[in-house]
């Protein structure tokens, strides 16, 4: 009886509702509707597919936290395939991220996880026009004819879908401690004398260790329009200044659809931390220097929040390419990227190689 249960046991995609198969060679449910990958694992003991707890909760949200709380149309860009969302009524609309006019209606099976909170705009237009222009005269390697064009004409303003996450994590470490010790060594030099030097060694004894640490909104961006870095460098998004969702916030402004789902996002957290907690381990090792370090993290208490943060973007195109300048909605920092000026640059090396070689 039990054989015929799991046989016959179906499983939803938590990202999307469709049906998830189980895939033997990524070891996981896959969604063949939307591809998303849900962590899972065999029981031997039954023989059945036993998920995350993560998935569990996300298949189990409630639909009053979905959707967006107000009529909206989504639709996707072929071209750069992000997922943009706003009013019906909204025509001869182009994609904010690449500019294509390609879109086309984009259908769920199961409406998304509606935002807890957002960071308004705080910034508008006129401010943010001043602040690209500023931008753009500091840009010192950038062609002549480039610093006279405004480039100011196309700037979106958007909401992009982000996740936090929370979790407290005990850790333990082992590691391999160095201290340096000093021994004299004698040598001959060029001159035929002898000379003495001291030379470094490492001393390696085996270290252990542990730590508690409370990770707070962990950020992990949910969109696959805007580069990642890009985000990092206008960042950060202050989310002790978040407030509670409300559709009054997105009135006039496109909202990105999350296109990076719950359970990726949370794995991508889950690798930040871990990268952070390998420098917090570090510090702890005694002795100058350390290698061989292992690190066994445990998380408790893991929480995630679904948020909007606002991010004004402009698209310029300069001597057939394009560039792409993003300027962050709430505290106004500007980056991005923009054309350089060979003969600028050539100039710059020579006198660089003039100054290195009269010193």
């Amino acid at each position: 009886m039990t054989e015929q249960q799991t046989a016959i046991e179906r499983h939803s995609c938590p990202a999307c509702g469709a049906r998830a198969e189980w895939n033997p060679t990524r070891q996981a449910l896959v969604c063949a509707y939307c591809g998303t990958e849900s962590p899972a694992e065999l029981d031997r003991t039954t023989g059945g597919i036993r998920e995350i707890d993560l998935v569990q909760t996300l298949r189990e949200l409630p639909d009053e936290l979905r959707g967006w709380s107000t009529e909206r149309r989504s639709v996707k860009c072929r071209s750069c395939h992000a997922v943009s969302v706003f009013e019906p009524d909204r025509v001869g609309q182009n994609c904010d991220f690449c500019g294509s006019p390609e879109l086309v209606d984009y259908d769920e099976i199961k409406s998304p996880i509606r935002p807890q909170s957002l960071l308004p705009f705080r910034v508008d237009e006129v401010r943010v026009r001043e602040r690209v222009r500023k931008w753009f005269a500091g840009k010192w390697l950038a062609p002549s004819k480039f610093s006279k064009k405004a480039f100011v004409d196309t700037i979106h303003g958007l909401y992009i879908p982000y996740w936090t996450f929370d979790s407290q994590v005990h850790c333990s470490w082992t590691a391999d401690s160095g201290t340096y010790y000093y021994t004299t060594e004698s040598y001959t030099g060029k001159d035929g004398k002898r000379r003495t030097r001291q030379v470094r060694h490492v001393r390696w004894r085996p270290a252990a260790g542990e730590l508690e640490h409370f990770f707070d909104d962990e950020p992990v961006p949910g969109t696959q329009g805007l580069p990642a870095d890009l985000l990092r460098r206008i960042g950060p998004f202050p989310t002790a200044d978040l407030v509670p969702y409300d559709t009054a916030y997105l009135s006039g402004f496109v909202v990105e659809h999350y296109k990076v789902v719950l359970i990726d996002a949370a794995q991508k957290a889950r690798e930040s931390i871990a990268e952070k907690l390998r420098g917090m381990c570090g510090a702890q090792v005694p002795g100058d220097t350390y290698q061989n370090l292992v690190i066994t993290p445990e998380y408790s208490g893991e929480t995630f929040k679904h948020i909007l943060v606002p991010v004004w973007i402009l698209n310029y195109g300069f001597r057939r390419k394009t560039y792409q300048l993003l300027i962050n909605g709430y505290t106004g920092k500007v980056d991005g990227n923009y054309p350089k000026s060979g003969w600028k640059i050539f100039f710059l090396v020579i006198v660089a190689v003039i100054m290195w070689g009269s010193a």
